[in-house]
């Protein structure tokens, strides 16, 4: 069916230094996109294919909106979100299903712990096992059943391609992003997963994410609904000391983390970028996505300086910092 971008056509893009000394370097690809939606910046080959993964929630999102489900504020947020699954987040994603009346055994997304450790913890002491409710995908799923509620689409299959819902979310997609995805596959949460373009994908989040609420058009409403309702909940959108809600809540911008090393990013004045760490990691992708935005004059370099304490790059030795993962763009 494809493959991504080969490590010849990558560009190094953030390096972990430990005590002075080089230790690894994280190579990948990434495009900028100015406020007019013209491209200022290139790394790599970011019209190579990539699996979008979790920086496709805000399609997903969007075309549960406008498939007669309304989400705002916190509602928009879990949608969207990649979340830890604290007794916050678990209270969003109920709250979403009691509109229907929908247990949480509706859920299809695998059954996970939380991977924040204190709602683990407490599960564990509790004698309970892992639930598809806890799983970070959760608001997701029960925002696409509450779509298939409201038109009378079976909740048994909705993760099928072929399923209304999915087919919804597929066109939402290359309307937005004006590209058909090269290959279509299943994600880790059991969902469909599309491949497209890093500058496709930029594209497309930058017209979801400077959409106006003015617009006479449903879709770009209901794309500024799911914008404010990001920008206004970081902490639904990932978790506490967790790169997106941080990005957000600091820096005011709009961030989705993907796995295997895939960022989308909108800084307040419209500029947008992708990008995908080759490697997989996410260690150096939110770091590296704020860069991007500083090189291109979107964001200030002291207020990245500021945050990036908040994100985790410390390299430790012997429980002490001794080194730093550092953007290289």
């Amino acid at each position: 069916m494809g493959e991504t971008f080969p490590a010849a056509a990558a560009a190094e893009l953030a390096v972990v230094e430990r005590g002075g000394f080089v230790e690894s370097r994280h190579i990948g690809s990434a495009v900028v996109l100015g406020p007019d939606g013209d491209t200022v910046r290139v790394l790599g080959a970011p019209n190579a294919p990539v699996l979008a993964r979790s920086s496709m929630k805000p399609f997903q999102a969007l075309a549960v909106m406008t498939s007669g489900v309304t989400l705002r504020g916190e509602d928009a947020a879990i949608a969207t979100a990649s979340h830890t699954g604290t007794s916050r987040h678990v209270a969003l994603v109920r709250g979403l299903l009691a509109r229907e009346g929908l247990p949480a055994s509706a859920l299809q997304c695998p059954a996970e712990f939380p991977t924040d450790r204190a709602a683990r913890d407490e599960i564990v002491r509790a004698g309970l096992r892992p639930d598809p409710i806890t799983m970070n995908c959760s608001g997701k799923h029960a925002a696409m059943l509450l779509a298939c509620r409201a038109n009378g689409w079976s909740i048994e299959d909705y993760l099928e391609p072929e399923h209304p819902l999915q087919k919804r979310i597929l066109d939402v997609l290359e309307r937005l992003a004006g590209e058909r995805p090269v290959a279509s596959v299943i994600d880790g949460c059991g969902a469909p997963v599309h491949a497209v373009s890093l500058t496709a994908l930029a594209r497309g989040i930058q017209k979801i994410t400077t959409s106006a609420a003015s617009s006479p058009f449903a879709l770009f409403r209901e794309a500024a609904a799911l914008t404010e309702g990001v920008r206004g909940n970081g902490w639904a959108v990932a978790g506490a000391g967790r790169h997106d809600s941080v990005l957000i809540e600091r820096l005011g911008v709009f961030s989705k983390f993907g796995a295997e090393g895939v960022q989308v990013m909108t800084a307040p004045d419209g500029t947008t970028l992708a990008m995908k760490m080759l490697d997989g990691s996410p260690r150096a992708s939110g770091v590296v996505a704020a860069r991007l935005l500083v090189a291109a004059g979107a964001l200030a370099a002291s207020d990245v300086d500021r945050v990036e304490p908040e994100l985790g790059l410390d390299v430790l030795g012997g429980g002490r910092a001794v080194g730093r993962i550092r953007a290289t763009v």
